[in-house]
């Protein structure tokens, strides 16, 4: 029999904070009959969000064909969804039940190059483009191809998407720390990055990429382009690869704000000696579709021999599974003006994310209205990291603890009130530990995805919560 002793040690090591402990003990509870508003993880659908219609009218004709040949089923399909359909079977015709190439099926691959072009105005190819099964399959990709040495390091940001730690720990590489400037809307800050780089030199980390999360996760932030320039810049002074995560580039929601693609930035910037790993998905965006996992990653400045390695990479896998590729398909080249299905695909995009949009609001502001309580109104994305204060207990001077002490102080500090906060209210967060903060803080992660009145609900029982909480630890 297997024993706990014989489990990789990487992988002991490896932790994923948004289904931990706390979410396991949301789920007892439950079973027990207590309702719990879900807030741990980015889960569209699971939290009441309606599929788009035209996703799911194609997805059924491809998945049942025969439907195409019965006169009568087709009436309740509009007749783009089907003219779709047909096509991507002409262009598919082995259905979405076999191996496509591993790279991914090539007109979708061309239409995820079309979609670059069209969203920023610059060239895209689709020959470095693949298609994964989400925007986690790509990550680790990149990690797998990057990792070439036992202190072979990757700078990522904190507070971070554990994503990324967790893939660190399980591929035997090493994590670099930068700290997000939640004084300044969760921008990056070049001296910050200068520190953390050079404090990983002094630990004989050789670092080889840089991460960044835009819209963030977890802190619902949108980097200017002036900031994505001073990244790409920085990137290039030390020789690194970057890492763009572009998940949300659909959910930004403060006002005078847009996405920036790193891709965009570079090609404005005529930088052709930096690597870039682009990645999207759509799980994310208003599509929420998580379950399909699917998502491309594109590769900028990368000499042909380097990129054979990641397409037998992908080999190794086989291919992402088709269905997630049509998704991606779908989402890349929507219904066009003039087609039957077009007015309803905006109006259902609209309504998510302007659903969204209020939802953060409301959240955002309600949250800064607790003693104790702050944290920056979401501008994109599909979270808030939430910061607020504790008393110490009598006697406890953080202050005199070693930073390894400290670290597991605040952990369990903020493990226990996200955990007293389920039990409470049935309202399920993160620990701000899980994602990593600033030291001498406490956050917790929530997503703002559940229906508008849980939301309200939410607001509520928090405030009531963290003051009855507050008051409690005072007493002791």
């Amino acid at each position: 029999m297997v024993k706990l002793s014989d489990v990789n040690s990487k992988l002991l090591k490896a932790h994923y904070a948004v289904r931990g402990k706390i979410v396991i003990r949301a789920q007892e509870l439950e079973e027990q009959g207590k309702k719990i508003i879900y807030c741990n993880i980015g889960n569209p659908q699971a939290l009441k969000q309606k599929p788009l219609t035209f996703v799911r009218q194609v997805l059924s004709l491809l998945e049942y064909p025969a439907l195409m040949d019965d006169a009568g089923a087709l009436k309740a399909y509009p007749a783009d969804a089907v003219r779709r359909a047909r096509l991507i079977l002409e262009k598919n015709p082995t259905g979405t039940g076999a191996y496509t190439q591993s790279a991914g099926i090539p007109f979708i691959r061309k239409a995820v190059a079309e979609f670059i072009q069209k969203r920023d105005g610059i060239p895209a190819d689709p020959n470095r483009i693949l298609l994964t099964d989400g925007a986690s399959k790509g990550v680790q990709a990149v990690f797998t191809l990057l990792t070439n040495k036992p202190n072979d390091g990757y700078m990522i940001p904190i507070p971070q998407y554990p994503l990324y730690s967790a893939t660190i720990e399980l591929y035997g590489a090493r994590q670099v720390d930068y700290f997000l400037d939640e004084r300044n809307r969760w921008e990056l800050n070049e001296a910050e990055l200068e520190r953390s780089l050079e404090e990983g030199k002094k630990k004989g980390i050789n670092t080889v990429a840089l991460a960044v999360i835009n819209p963030g996760n977890p802190t619902g932030a949108v980097l200017t382009k002036k900031n994505i320039g001073m990244i790409i810049r920085f990137a290039k002074k030390h020789g690194l690869a970057i890492l763009a995560d572009e998940v949300y580039q659909e959910n930004v929601y403060g006002a005078g704000l847009e996405f920036h693609s790193f891709a965009k930035v570079m090609h404005e910037l005529g930088e052709k000696e930096v690597t870039l790993f682009s990645f999207h998905s759509v799980s994310k965006g208003f599509l929420g579709e998580c379950g399909h996992r699917g998502g491309y990653l594109e590769v900028r400045n990368m000499p042909d021999d380097v990129y054979a390695e990641m397409i037998k990479l992908q080999s190794i896998g086989l291919c992402s599974n088709t269905d997630g590729q049509i998704v991606t398909y779908l989402m890349v080249d929507p219904p066009r003006p003039g087609d039957e299905s077009c007015a309803l695909y905006e109006a259902e995009k609209a309504a998510i994310l302007g659903d969204l949009k209020e939802k953060a609001g409301i959240l955002g502001k309600g949250l800064n209205e607790i003693e104790g309580m702050k944290t920056n109104i979401p501008e994109g994305a599909m979270y808030a990291f939430v910061k607020f204060e504790l008393p110490h207990p009598k006697g406890t001077d953080p202050a005199a603890m070693s930073s390894e002490e400290r670290h597991k102080y605040e952990a369990a500090r903020d493990s226990k009130y996200c955990l007293r906060l389920l039990e409470g209210t049935g309202i399920c967060v993160v620990p701000g530990s899980g994602f990593g903060q600033e030291p001498g803080t406490l956050h917790f992660r929530t997503t703002f995805l559940p229906p508008k009145e849980d939301i309200l609900t939410l607001v509520d029982k928090m405030k009531k919560f963290h003051t009855a909480y507050v008051e409690k630890l005072r007493e002791n």
